[in-house]
């Protein structure tokens, strides 16, 4: 089992950068696939990146690919995601999400471990 707490949001000006991370306490962390969702209030769950367990691997989202990126490092049990070119429609509450089992997954579903979230606010 693991246990996930996001931190790094906040409110940043369109155009800023942010970087998020998930700190994870558990036994090897490093056999776990982390997603990156977010969410508005009101609206479905949004998948916005994936990292595999080594950090070799993992895509984004199409409306975040080339400004979002994520990694990790196994020996901190955290992984990141950094954000740039902000733009207010990024705001929303971001979650990570560990996964033991299976492929990288856009599928919310498909991972077992959910941090609190933390919110992002890009103003205009």
């Amino acid at each position: 089992q693991v246990q996930l707490v996001e931190s790094g949001g906040g409110l940043v000006q369109a155009g800023g950068s942010l970087r998020l991370s998930c700190a994870a306490s558990g036994r090897a962390f490093s056999t776990y696939i982390v997603g990156w969702f977010r969410q508005v209030s009101g609206k479905e769950r949004e998948f916005v990146a994936v990292i595999g367990r080594s950090g070799g691997s993992g895509f984004a989202a199409d409306s975040v690919k080339g400004r979002f990126t994520t990694s990790r490092d196994n020996a901190k049990n955290t992984v990141f995601l950094q954000m740039n070119s902000l733009k207010p429609e990024d705001t929303a509450v971001y979650y990570c999400a560990a996964n033991r089992v299976g492929l990288l997954s856009v599928d919310d579903s498909r991972y077992d471990y959910w941090g609190q979230g933390t919110q992002v606010t890009v103003s205009s």
